[in-house]
């Protein structure tokens, strides 16, 4: 019994994607195959950025940084969701499922704005070219990232602070892949009317909030591009948005369908699909967008190749 958390549940089953064995083989080589991409994506492209000094701009030190979150949020979740795949019995303890909990709200959180950061910097880099500089400068880079992580930190340790208040007591399976805020409450006991408002207030910080800030961006991007005369100038300057609009558009349009909903109206079934996106899908598609659709990348990319020749 865990006195100082108010619960009598020790440990938790994850009830996962399937229960399926032969589906479960399946997808664990599936996603198995799926954060090896991850990894090496991920890693691959803060090397490529840290050893390419063309790419030493604000603009490349954030999409790092998104680099770097995308593998620490994936590695939060996917290799016990592999091991679990390859269980009979998927148990995860109680601290360890609030420890996952924990850490995977921190990168979340950060990723929602740290996507409206770099919304930001190309609404400065478009509009505001002559200054950019100026503007986003990595000082001023550094403190955006700080303030990142900063509210990380405060929705993680509030939203899992309301976890730890609630008292489970009876069944102990929770309908999900990972410990997550919805399965987690409708596993509680006593009412979790508090809890939910919390989720969903930070929910709205959180979702609405940057989406509203991205938008207002691009829309202020597209009226600057418009005013430009030649179609080569707007196509250049809508290619340097169109990686990130992609991202933005997969990662919280999943990421609404989960938290903006009530759990007593959002199905957990559909809740786990939409969460396959942006806990394991949107970290490999990310520098996979940016690589793909960014000639500096390419550029970077066969430079290095290159020197490999010769070596």
């Amino acid at each position: 019994m865990e006195t100082g958390n108010h619960s009598t549940v020790t440990d938790f089953i994850l009830a996962g994607l399937t229960d399926q064995p032969k589906l479960k083989f399946l997808l664990f080589f599936l996603f198995l195959c799926i954060y090896v991409t991850t990894v090496v994506g991920n890693l691959g492209m803060i090397t490529l950025i840290g050893f390419s000094s063309h790419l030493h701009t604000p603009m490349y030190y954030l999409l790092s940084c998104l680099s770097f979150i995308d593998l620490c949020h994936s590695t939060v979740i996917t290799p016990k969701m592999l091991v679990n795949f390859m269980s009979k019995k998927n148990i995860i303890s109680y601290n360890e499922c609030m420890t996952q909990l924990y850490f995977f709200i921190i990168f979340i959180v950060s990723e929602c704005h740290l996507l409206t950061v770099m919304a930001y910097d190309r609404y400065v880099a478009i509009c505001s070219p002559l200054l950019y500089n100026v503007i986003m400068s990595y000082q001023v880079c550094s403190w955006l990232l700080g303030g990142v992580s900063m509210i990380g930190l405060l929705a993680a340790t509030a939203q899992t602070g309301c976890i730890l208040r609630s008292f489970f007591c009876k069944d102990n399976i929770i309908n999900h892949y990972f410990c997550d805020l919805n399965p987690l409450l409708e596993l509680s006991c006593y009412s979790t009317y508090a809890c939910e408002v919390v989720i969903l207030l930070f929910g709205v910080i959180n979702i609405i909030f940057p989406i509203l800030t991205i938008l207002s961006s691009y829309f202020f991007i597209i009226a600057s591009i418009l005013r430009i005369q030649s179609t080569e100038g707007r196509f250049k300057a809508f290619s340097t948005c169109s990686s990130h609009i992609i991202v933005v558009s997969i990662f919280y349009g999943s990421a609404a369908f989960m938290y903006l909903q009530p759990s007593s109206v959002s199905s957990m079934d559909q809740g786990k699909v939409s969460s396959v996106f942006y806990t394991i899908l949107v970290p490999m598609l990310n520098p996979l967008i940016y690589s793909l659709r960014n000639k500096d990348v390419k550029v970077a990319l066969i430079k290095i190749l290159e020197r490999k020749k010769f070596w």
